[in-house]
């Protein structure tokens, strides 16, 4: 059984997911692994390959999902993109970017919110 955290995000997950499709992204993968971390979705928009992380909060929750991203993770970050591409059939000159989709969900469990950052994270 999941823990309730978890549960919350896959749930922003799965809302990120469905919010992508309906743009017409085309996701190349879900929860990418790697001995140095995870990918939440790994998408295509147009010609550019899409690193999406998703940050799920309770909208009663004291830090927003944007602010939930802290410099550590945005290094974490491009280093997964970095690696992903490595590891891809990719081409290595492919375009890309790193965008944060954040869920905010009320009591009910309903998303309140949903917000897409495009080029969120950059390097510094």
């Amino acid at each position: 059984m999941p823990s309730p955290r978890r549960s919350l995000g896959d749930f922003g997950e799965a809302a990120a997911h469905a919010y992508l499709l309906r743009q017409g992204y085309r996701i190349l993968a879900r929860n990418w692994r790697c001995s140095r971390g995870e990918l939440d979705l790994v998408a295509q928009d147009g010609d550019q390959i899409v690193f999406v992380e998703v940050r799920t909060r309770r909208s009663s929750g004291p830090i927003s999902p944007e602010e939930s991203i802290t410099p550590t993770k945005r290094q974490r970050l491009l280093r997964l993109a970095m690696i992903y591409l490595d590891q891809s059939d990719l081409p290595s000159t492919s375009a890309c970017r790193i965008d944060l989709i954040a869920v905010e969900v009320d009591r009910q469990g309903r998303v309140a919110r949903l917000d897409h950052l495009i080029s969120a994270v950059e390097e510094e």
